[in-house]
């Protein structure tokens, strides 16, 4: 069996972290086997590099290896890549297609993101998983597929099981072995490591000397959340390789290439709106709350009127429904201030507008919340169909999926 640091040199990989340490060695464990495995963590932690470690340290090293990212397959087709179809199955099918499952018989298939799975297509592959039995689109013959399954995710599994996003039986057969990836923020000492080695190779593609960080520079660097993991530390050594002159990187200067991000709170938008796009998005959300408060409106009527048809205009009804009746008929438009746009010089000091900011934040956060939850309601009215869902919101598939992605639907 390959040891710890032969295989981290095989596959550049590097680091000395306990978790990063012991989950290679699960990997290098079971990769003889033809066990499945789940590989979890964060986005851009390097979970590609676990199934490329088990497939070459089986005995299918010499048959196919395909990685497939089930989020970037629209959902019309993804059953027809994983399983193939037949000619004529459906519009465009002018020929019979071999699907991912059947080319790589004999080999490994790595399923990057399979939470984002549909769930017709999660019943099609747990029964790959239980007998190695799949049928093509379009087809009624059953064939048979000998391939090894590594899997990989950034959702939480169990809260998709719980929302119902994902089976539970398949979640349990590809997660036989479970094996964890740390985020970059809990690696310590590996930060400065990974940094070294990636600054030393864009030295080496642009051909200019290796940038370095100041002392007070590499604790700085240490002490960085880093949403972004891995990527994130690639893309930051890039820019500044390319970027910075000076070949010492203080901490004044690094700081430029770490964005303070919060969590999932709107961005602060600059006083000076040069930026239409920044106003596109803060009436999109406008609109977004308008179409709430019509629904909710519109169900507060239909309740009203149910009670009437079935009670009459008793005084019963009345008081039972006093707060509702008050708000359709008497309430005064109490939302309309909060949608105001209101024009402040630019030489006005800003100290004196203190309350504006207040509930400019307030309302952002109100109107996210919305966003989430006119989302979920969608996709669950679609029985989780991310097409049928952008058509109901009125906004792309694309742009649908970056929102789930985000808020974690």
């Amino acid at each position: 069996m390959e040891n710890l640091q032969a295989t981290k040199q095989r596959f550049g990989i590097i680091g000395n972290d306990l978790q990063l340490n012991r989950a290679i060695e699960k990997a290098i464990r079971v990769a003889p086997t033809d066990i499945s495995v789940l590989v979890v963590g964060e986005s851009g932690v390097g979970k590609e590099n676990v199934p490329k470690i088990i497939h070459q340290l089986s005995h299918r090293k010499h048959a196919k290896y395909i990685a497939v990212n089930c989020g970037a397959i629209p959902e019309g087709t993804i059953d027809s890549e994983l399983f193939g179809h037949e000619k004529g199955a459906f519009t465009g099918a002018t020929a019979t297609r071999k699907g991912y499952f059947e080319v790589a018989d004999g080999g490994t298939i790595f399923l990057d993101e399979v939470g984002e799975l549909p769930l017709t297509t999660q019943v099609r592959l747990l029964r790959v998983l239980e007998n190695g039995e799949f049928i093509k689109v379009g087809s009624s013959q059953v064939q048979k597929t000998n391939v090894r399954i590594v899997a990989a995710t950034n959702v939480n599994m169990h809260n998709a099981i719980s929302n119902g996003k994902f089976r539970e039986d398949l979640y349990y057969r590809l997660s036989t072995i479970e094996i964890p990836l740390p985020p970059l923020k809990q690696r310590g000492e590996d930060i400065h490591l990974l940094f070294r080695k990636f600054a030393a190779d864009f030295a080496q593609k642009y051909r200019m000397p290796t940038i370095r960080l100041e002392e007070n520079a590499v604790k700085l660097l240490l002490n960085y959340n880093f949403p972004g993991n891995i990527r994130q530390l690639r893309n930051i050594a890039e820019q500044i390789s390319v970027v910075e002159e000076n070949r010492l990187i203080s901490p004044e200067k690094l700081v430029q290439y770490l964005p303070n991000i919060q969590g999932n709170l709107p961005a602060v938008v600059n006083n000076n709106k040069a930026n239409n796009n920044n106003d596109f998005s803060n009436e999109r959300d406008i609109m977004y709350k308008i179409l709430f408060d019509m629904r909710n409106d519109i169900n507060d009527l239909k309740k009203l009127t149910l009670d009437l048809l079935k009670e009459g205009n008793s005084k019963q009804v009345q008081e039972d429904n006093h707060r509702l009746i008050q708000k359709i008929y008497q309430e005064q438009q109490t939302e309309t201030p909060k949608v105001e746009v209101v024009q402040i010089p630019e030489s006005a000091n800003q100290n004196n507008y203190d309350f504006v900011e207040t509930i400019e934040e307030d309302e952002n956060l109100s109107l996210q919340e919305k966003e989430i939850e006119m989302i979920r309601r969608s996709l669950e009215k679609n029985n989780g169909k991310r097409k049928l869902a952008s058509k109901e919101l009125g906004i792309s598939e694309r742009t649908l999926y970056r929102k789930i992605k985000q808020y974690d639907l």
